[in-house]
């Protein structure tokens, strides 16, 4: 306690030394603690589940036909049937249990009000599985699953419980409507869980066996060609994950062989012969199943190594601090060392010095990482903000304790070292000019300052180019016009509404918004654009030989009338979906250059017929040929497209419509919910947007990872800026005699202000060097996220070492004309 005492009193005496050492140590323990919080929770926390360990993915890569419906919990590779499903549960025997799941958008109801949001449905399995147990109530078992469609239940997510229910006890066995269907309410999910998909946040789970009941258009339970949900187990005791797959697939080879392959009808033989070799793997389980860590791994992980290389720079600067304090500390560390005190004992002391600079600097970046994490959730894709914790959890205490205890060794370490060097005569003698050890001092200040030049070059290096691949991502033709353009969803169908009924809301919709003062044009798609969203299938297209290996698969929606005009696209050819195209008349298409391209269509494709599928009635007219159009992504090549009118297609009980106005876009979307409550208002409207927050949103990632890294950068430059200040600074006071000397021998002030910058410019050169170095290597570890540009692009790299050029020299003018200001009698005296 008395050294801690001691350190106190110590520290206080330098104040300004001791605020700006504690904030550097916060800005850079912070942004570490915000950047390793995203990382934890979205690539190595594991679920809230008990023994998450045992848990392992189920997946069969290689051919399948029929229909597969990925969503968010992983890729194709991971989707299965329903029969399969039972198949696999039957026939395993190194599991306590498989459990299936896939998440769905509903529209619910409760007490008179309605609200869209996400669901998910589950097989009885599903929370035993994971060993939960219920907040309140009971949650689904297997019980629930024995009658196909004879599950009415549901059980909600705590999160919702409480937000939509205010926790109350008593609304088990209340009536919740799910897509127009009533559920009895029997349970609530333990708290902390969310689901088993990283991002998602489902409001209830629901009987997988009730897909056919709540989606009523799906009709996929009994359909062994229909791929859609995702399956997991645990592992019994003693199992080990390969031995679970080795005792699996005998059984699921006898599935396929007996009761898929009969059923594959249009494959080759080399393809149907792929697909009886398909084989189960078995993947950790641990963190659940998502899209999410494949996606965010490597932005995530170089953005964590930025911040680790801020906290260097912010090392360097305290490092830099604490040497200048110690050369001013050095008589009285040579008094203490001469009167008896131990080396060890001092080195303890100045270590307990640093220890609390940066726990304080430690408690400072807790404030710094939860407004970093707010900031950061407000730039994170497709609404994962939403998913992440902004509390303080154990993990962040630990993570900033611990980088608390590195941080102040490593920049307290060296100084404490030097500072107690026992050379007690020239540290004791009086103007003696520069105390013990100085030069070894500056040496290592120099050095560090380099250092962190280097540093903030491969920095800048690195914002520099997520800068220009987002300029570049910005400046790719959609094909549309998004300016003064609003979108909104609505979805009767997930209602309980028949497709007679859908259709006449959607033809009362577009009449009334069409009425809205300043409307110029309202149409509709199926399919958000730009939203992530895509519907495909396989095309047989008039005059287009294929056998069934050729690939003739291509993206489609169901559109309004005056789709392309609405939107500002173009059409090359023949004419658009109008209203006329009704469900009496001809079929219609309208198809893009690149089906035009990919289907050898050339200048004559309006005419030629087509059908959605393989089969030889072609009952689809091409009617007009469009420019290419964003669709579902913006970065994505324009892909082959037919756009079909709703109005001829039953099926569609949900839809997307699109308003373009000359008036103000935010009057736009607040008349709009006051619209659809006088049309329908049990019908929730969904996501209400500007086309253009949209397009922003697709590329969220992109704008999160350059926003952070000119954050970073920015933050890393001006550490390295005051650093390099410091340094010189130091070094003007350490040669005042020698200045002195030089101007009374003649000297300028321009030669000696040359002097100094000509250090400026030998440290800028060195530190750029490397740092244009390290920034190669950290460009190409970053090249895949990078859009139309190489990671070596010369541009950016002479336009980063620019700005640090200037940034450097700013940092050098103040103690050049400091230096240049001395007066010569002054500094022979000095010391």
């Amino acid at each position: 306690m008395h050294e801690i005492r001691f350190a106190i009193r110590s520290l206080l005496k330098t104040p300004i030394v001791t605020t700006i050492a504690v904030l550097s140590v916060a800005l850079g323990i912070g942004a570490n603690v915000a950047m390793f919080s995203i990382f934890n929770q979205t690539l190595l926390r594991p679920l809230p589940v008990r023994e998450p360990d045992r848990l392992v993915n189920l997946v069969s890569p290689g051919p399948r036909n029929g229909s597969s419906s990925c969503g968010q919990s992983g890729s194709c590779d991971g989707v299965f049937s329903y029969p399969m499903f039972r198949d696999l549960e039957d026939g395993q025997t190194s599991f306590t249990g498989i459990a299936a799941h896939r998440d769905f958008g509903a529209n619910i109801a409760y007490a008179g009000s309605s609200e869209g949001g996400d669901g998910e449905f589950v097989s009885g399995s599903y929370f035993p599985v994971l060993g939960l147990t219920p907040e309140t109530g009971r949650l689904l078992g297997p019980s629930d699953e024995r009658e196909r469609g004879g599950g009415h239940v549901v059980v909600l997510s705590e999160e919702y419980w409480r937000r939509r229910f205010a926790g109350r006890e008593d609304v088990i066995n209340q009536v919740l409507l799910v897509n127009g269907q009533a559920l009895t309410i029997v349970g609530v999910a333990p708290r902390g869980f969310q689901s088993t998909t990283i991002g998602l946040r489902p409001l209830f789970f629901v009987p997988i066996s009730m897909r056919d009941v709540v989606e009523p258009q799906s009709k996929v339970i009994e359909d062994r060609r229909a791929h859609w949900i995702y399956l997991f187990a645990r592992l019994k005791p003693g199992v080990s994950l390969e031995q679970a797959q080795g005792a699996l697939n005998p059984h699921f080879r006898h599935v396929i062989a007996d009761l898929e392959v009969p059923l594959q009808k249009g494959m080759s033989a080399a393809t149907l012969e792929k697909f009886r070799a398909r084989e189960l793997q078995l993947e950790e389980g641990r963190r659940g199943q998502s899209r999410v860590p494949g996606e965010s791994r490597q932005p995530l992980t170089l953005l964590f190594s930025v911040t680790m290389i801020v906290l260097l720079i912010c090392c360097a600067n305290v490092a830099n601090l604490l040497l200048g304090r110690a050369a001013r500390r050095s008589t009285e560390m040579a008094v203490r060392l001469s009167i008896g005190a131990g080396r060890r004992h001092i080195v303890t002391q100045l270590l307990t010095e640093s220890l609390l600079l940066a726990i304080a600097g430690g408690v400072g970046g807790l404030l710094v990482a939860r407004w970093a994490l707010t900031a950061m959730s407000l730039l994170l894709p497709d609404g994962a903000g939403e998913t992440l914790s902004l509390a303080l959890d154990t993990d962040m205490l630990l993570v900033t304790a611990g980088l608390s205890v590195a941080t102040g060794l490593l920049f307290g370490l060296f100084p404490a070292i030097h500072s107690t060097r026992p050379n007690l005569v020239a540290a004791l003698k009086a103007n003696a000019g520069q105390p013990s050890g100085a030069k070894a001092a500056a040496r290592f200040r120099v050095t560090l300052a380099t250092a962190q030049i280097a540093l903030s070059m491969a920095l800048l290096v690195a914002a520099g180019l997520f800068a220009k691949s987002l300029s570049n991502i910005t400046r790719v033709d959609l094909g549309l016009k998004t300016e003064r353009l609003v979108v909104f969803g609505v979805a009767p169908m997930l209602n309980g509404y028949p497709p007679a009924r859908s259709h006449e809301i959607f033809r009362r919709i577009e009449e009334r918004l069409r009425q809205l003062p300043g409307v110029t044009g309202v149409t509709s798609s199926m399919v958000r654009l730009a939203s992530g969203d895509a519907w495909g299938s396989s095309f047989t297209v008039e005059g287009f030989p294929a056998d069934p290996d050729t690939d003739t698969q291509a993206m489609y929606t169901y559109v309004g009338s005056d789709y392309l005009s609405t939107l500002g696209g173009t059409l090359l050819s023949g004419r658009e979906i109008t209203s006329a195209d009704t469900l009496n008349a001809p079929k219609v298409a309208v198809v893009n250059e690149a089906f035009v391209k990919k289907f050898s269509l050339g200048r004559d494709a309006v005419g030629k017929r087509i059908r959605r599928g393989r089969g030889t009635e072609l009952d689809i007219e091409i009617v007009g040929v469009s420019a290419n159009t964003t669709y579902n992504n913006v970065k994505d090549a324009p892909e082959p497209l037919v756009v079909l009118s709703y109005r001829q297609d039953t099926s569609v009980g949900s839809t997307h419509f699109y308003v373009r106005t000359t008036g103000s876009d935010d009057d736009l979307m607040s008349a709009i919910p006051r619209l659809m409550r006088e049309i329908d208002p049990t019908l929730p409207v969904a996501d209400v947007q500007k086309m253009s927050a949209q397009v922003l949103e697709n590329v969220s990632l992109d704008r999160f990872v350059t926003t952070m890294a000119a954050a970073f950068s920015a933050l890393a430059t001006l550490l390295a800026a005051l650093g390099l200040y410091g340094v010189l600074a130091y070094t003007v006071m350490q040669r005042t005699r020698e200045f002195g000397l030089r101007m009374a021998l003649g000297a300028d002030a321009a030669n000696v202000r040359r002097l100094v910058l000509r250090q400026v410019g030998l440290m800028t050169a060195i530190g750029g060097a490397i740092g244009l170095a390290a920034a190669l290597a950290l460009g190409r570890a970053a090249e895949s996220l990078l859009f139309q540009m190489s990671a070596r692009d010369p541009v950016v790299f002479a336009g980063a070492a620019a700005l640090l050029t200037v940034v450097a020299l700013c940092a050098g003018v103040i103690p050049a004309q400091r230096a240049a200001r001395v007066d010569p009698m002054t500094a022979l005296r000095y010391e």
